[in-house]
């Protein structure tokens, strides 16, 4: 972590501290916590396809026409978002194609094997866990170009309404798979 603050010229302390008061805050607001160690398993598959899953599939295609049009509109004078129009739609297509993976394949052997465990299911399960916590670590990787390109969705100063949108988006997206992705990889994947 020390490096990371060294990285990006930052004041650890500062930063700390000012995360250690915005947890003091959240915790004494009411929220709805969800212990998800103590769910079962078809639970939380239940959970990533109808919350995770759901936006994405709602969401690629969407935020993807209004990446087209700033490309389409913008490129010219901002460069940059002729990269991020490419690994968007990189982005796009793999998210697809693992949700589609986990929907079909994944998520049934899990719920097979929790009504009737199996040493044969389990091992079908870890191969594919293996692959899928590759996949998101190329997502992962994907959203870091995207944050980069995109200065942490910030949008230029001479921006119009599309682009202003187009990089909230973004940041939403992201911070929707990064959580997606720590439930699959920390929670359910761990548990098996």
């Amino acid at each position: 972590m020390k490096e990371t603050f060294a990285e990006k010229d930052l004041d650890e302390n500062v930063i700390l501290t000012k995360l250690n008061t915005r947890y003091e805050e959240w915790n004494k607001e009411d929220h709805d916590v969800m212990n998800w160690d103590a769910k079962p398993l078809s639970e939380i598959v239940d959970h990533i396809r109808h919350t995770h899953h759901a936006y994405l599939m709602e969401e690629l295609p969407a935020l993807g026409q209004f990446v087209t049009k700033v490309y389409s509109r913008h490129g010219a004078s901002h460069p940059e978002l002729k990269e991020l129009y490419h690994v968007y739609n990189e982005f796009k297509l793999e998210m697809e194609e693992h949700t589609i993976k986990e929907e079909n394949t994944v998520f049934p052997l899990i719920k097979e094997y929790e009504r009737e465990p199996s040493e044969e299911l389990l091992h079908q399960i870890r191969k594919a866990d293996g692959e899928l916590e590759e996949e998101h670590n190329t997502v992962g990787d994907k959203l870091k170009v995207m944050r980069t390109i995109t200065s942490d969705f910030q949008p230029p100063a001479d921006a119009c309404g599309s682009c202003q949108i187009t990089y909230a988006r973004l940041a939403e997206m992201e911070e929707n798979t990064f959580q997606h992705i720590h439930l699959e990889n920390n929670v359910l994947f761990s548990r098996l």
